[in-house]
């Protein structure tokens, strides 16, 4: 068996999996260690599974909305185990297309979980193998806070071993995982509360999106529990309790998620042996192009601490290849305006700055707002609103902003974020021939502002 190779990744998943295609397409040797299916957190745990279910709540909504358009429907249930075994299924397929791939590829995939002896070794088991390259992409893992009780609970990988619906959850966490698993659940009849420690849900997005999206999930009978410190999970006779810091206590839940974030799976690789210390959160730091301080030995993906999303970790791995063996001593990444969506319901998209950093620019911000009812739900008494926000920045009005919520949010954003990655003007939006009837033709025929900052003099 070959021990020797000129890159060795640790982590199939999808920032290593570039790294190793692209690798072998300039003719280098690689191995891929992973002890789990290829495909990592999002093939297996993730995004993949989780928008299969996406999918299935909007045709739960669908079918509850169709009587009102003169088509008759009768829903007397869902079958969840029929759900599960066909999203299965579909993630079993990725799976096997993986392994063929780079079986094809002549990738080398060691079935185990790493460990590092040098900048140049590493051990699975008692095997140790050897390579030029290091590339750590080995992801990141649900996050349990230690409070009493903890176990009580599961987190988004135990979402996906669910064998029923739950009736009453407790959504622990008002981040995008939790945002977006309590549309799914909320879809398929479960009653969710939302408990969380920040003031309001999606906190790190623009405070607008933010403000309708809470106004969206209470309206679909959604509760918010914000500002709640959770101390302890207890089993009691009519279900779990969560409790709070200030001696708050919500009963009857018989099922709690954690969706409190994430941490790099960065605990056992051997870390400080070789001269890397990762910081508090786990995280390995790098530079702009993918480099740890150890030479030669570098990290992709979640485990850098970057925009952790699957596409960004695609893309850095394909420049670390691009650069280590395709000649391009400069390619990297470019971490400015990626667009990012919340599968929620309906879908949250936005590029680019919000409203409260836009403000601290040293230049005039012009903001666009705008909401309304889409032709979606025309003939749909209770129906979500779509609300759109365009920032822009300077005397040409360059579009430094775009946030969106609502049907069709997740596809409109992709073409607007080439627009804005190209630099475009409220002006280029403004010549730009709408598509109508559609949601998506709002952001080319916004007309006044409905605020304008100027700069601070002698800021």
């Amino acid at each position: 068996m070959n021990t020797k190779f000129d890159v060795i990744i640790l982590g199939g998943g999808s920032g290593g999996l570039a790294v190793a295609e692209r690798a072998v397409s300039y003719g280098q040797s690689v191995a891929v260690i992973d002890g789990s299916a290829l495909g990592g957190t999002c093939v297996n745990r993730g995004c993949v599974p989780k928008k299969v279910m996406w999918y299935a709540a909007n045709l739960a909504h669908a079918a509850h909305d169709a009587s009102e358009y003169g088509i008759k429907t009768h829903i007397s249930g869902m079958d969840w185990s029929r759900l599960v075994a066909g999203r299965q299924q579909y993630v079993t397929d990725i799976n096997h297309y993986w392994a063929n791939y780079v079986k094809e590829l002549g990738i080398t995939h060691i079935q185990g979980y790493a460990t590092l002896k040098s900048h140049t070794e590493v051990a699975v088991g008692d095997q140790i193998y050897h390579a030029k390259h290091i590339v750590l992409a080995t992801g990141s893992r649900p996050i349990v806070p230690p409070v009493p009780g903890a176990e009580l609970g599961i987190t988004s990988d135990g979402f996906f071993e669910l064998n029923h619906c739950p009736k009453k959850v407790a959504m622990i966490g008002a981040g995008y995982i939790g945002i977006e698993l309590t549309g799914i659940l909320q879809a398929f009849g479960a009653q969710v509360t939302v408990i969380g420690l920040e003031a309001r849900p999606l906190e790190l997005f623009d405070e607008g999106l933010s403000t309708v999206l809470a106004e969206t999930l209470t309206q679909q009978g959604v509760e918010l529990r914000l500002g709640f410190m959770v101390t302890a999970l207890s089993q009691q006779d009519s279900g779990i309790r969560v409790s709070s810091k200030d001696g708050q206590h919500l009963d009857g839940f018989d099922a709690v998620i954690w969706a409190v974030g994430r941490r790099p799976n960065t605990d056992n690789l051997g870390l400080a042996e070789i001269g890397i210390t990762p910081l508090r959160s786990g995280v390995i730091e790098t530079d702009l192009y993918q480099n740890t301080v150890v030479p030669n030995i570098y990290a992709v993906g979640d485990i850098a601490g970057r925009s952790p999303l699957t596409p960004v970790a695609v893309a850095a791995g394909r420049r670390l290849a691009d650069r280590l063996f395709g000649g391009q001593a400069n390619a990297k990444i470019d971490y400015d305006l990626i667009p990012t969506v919340v599968f929620a319901h309906p879908p949250i998209g936005c590029i680019g700055l919000n409203e409260t950093q836009a403000k601290a620019l040293d230049t005039v911000v012009t903001v666009y707002e705008t909401a309304f009812t889409p032709m979606r739900y025309a003939l749909n008494k209770k129906g979500n609103r779509t609300w759109m926000k365009l920032i822009c920045a300077g005397e040409t009005e360059k579009v430094v902003g775009l946030h969106v919520m609502g049907e069709g949010a997740d596809e409109m954003l992709q073409g607007f974020a080439v627009a804005i990655k190209m630099g475009a003007t409220k002006a280029d939006f403004d010549r730009t021939i709408p598509i109508h009837p559609s949601s998506a033709e709002e952001f080319v025929t916004l007309k006044r502002p409905d605020r304008v900052y100027y700069p601070k003099i002698n800021r």
